[in-house]
């Protein structure tokens, strides 16, 4: 199992993909800071859908990872799609037959698999949080907001549990990913498939119908990533609410996804 995911990280740090991918979260990690503190007097809002994010709720302890927990949501779609296409194309290129020659153990394959992407998928979310974080502190005092209870030991604790927060969202994207990726055994649809749907589908389907909100796999996990319903809001999903029925969604997909893995056969 280890060897396979040495094997797996060999192939995540190739400079295209590495570099590539780092690159994209450190611009989004650094756009969706940023805007919270440059628009903070925008009539039209400063954070996702238009809401308003006011000085007093960015003075509070948690205001220092505020930026933090809302590029949540897109660092799960990138590692939904890196986990999808890293699966899917060893049917793709068929070296899954050749990994399997050398490690016949076909869950071990997976797991060693898994692991290597939620150590890649780990690197992302640290590189996000010291981006996310770093421009917080650099834009408060121009945003004329108060930094004095992010260094306490209550902001020493909203940045831990924001973390583990991105860190479970961020592994059930992934998972999801890998889900699509061993169903579809293709890059480009298991890729197409996932963003599609969360960021296209589910949002229509909410708009038409904003129950639906409570039971859509995407609003789940991206709600995790924010710690849940936010502060003074009354529309939004229970964090509690929002870890069952993501991670239902979650072990449900991995379940069947791994046993199509250990029956099928390895071709594409």
């Amino acid at each position: 199992m280890w060897n396979v995911a040495f094997s797996e990280l060999r192939k995540l740090r190739r400079p295209t993909l590495f570099f590539g991918t780092m690159g994209a979260v450190v611009f989004f990690s650094a756009l969706f800071s940023s805007l919270l503190f440059l628009l903070i007097d925008s009539p039209d809002g400063n954070s996702d859908r238009g809401r308003v994010v006011g000085r007093d709720v960015l003075g509070l302890a948690t205001g220092g990872v505020q930026g933090f927990s809302s590029v949540g949501g897109f660092l799960g779609i990138i590692a939904l799609c890196v986990f999808a296409a890293q699966t899917a194309q060893e049917y793709t290129y068929g070296t899954l037959r050749n990994i399997l020659v050398r490690q016949p153990g076909r869950m071990r394959v997976l797991a060693g698999k898994f692991i290597a992407m939620k150590l890649f998928a780990l690197v992302m979310i640290i590189l996000s949080g010291i981006i996310s974080v770093t421009a917080s502190i650099l834009l408060a005092p121009r945003a004329k907001v108060s930094t004095d209870l992010w260094f306490g030991a209550d902001g020493r604790h909203a940045l831990l549990t924001t973390f583990i927060n991105i860190i479970i969202s961020v592994i059930g994207f992934g998972t999801i990913g890998m889900v699509l990726g061993l169903l579809l055994r293709s890059p480009i649809s298991a890729i197409s498939f996932g963003v599609l749907w969360l960021l296209i589908v589910e949002n229509l389907l909410i708009a038409v119908k904003n129950s639906l909100q409570d039971w859509m796999p995407g609003a789940q996990l991206a709600a995790i990533a924010s710690g849940g319903k936010p502060r003074g809001m009354t529309t939004g999903i229970e964090y509690s609410h929002a870890l069952l029925v993501g991670g239902i969604y979650v072990a449900v997909g991995a379940v069947v996804a791994s046993f199509l893995f250990v029956r099928r056969d390895v071709s594409n």
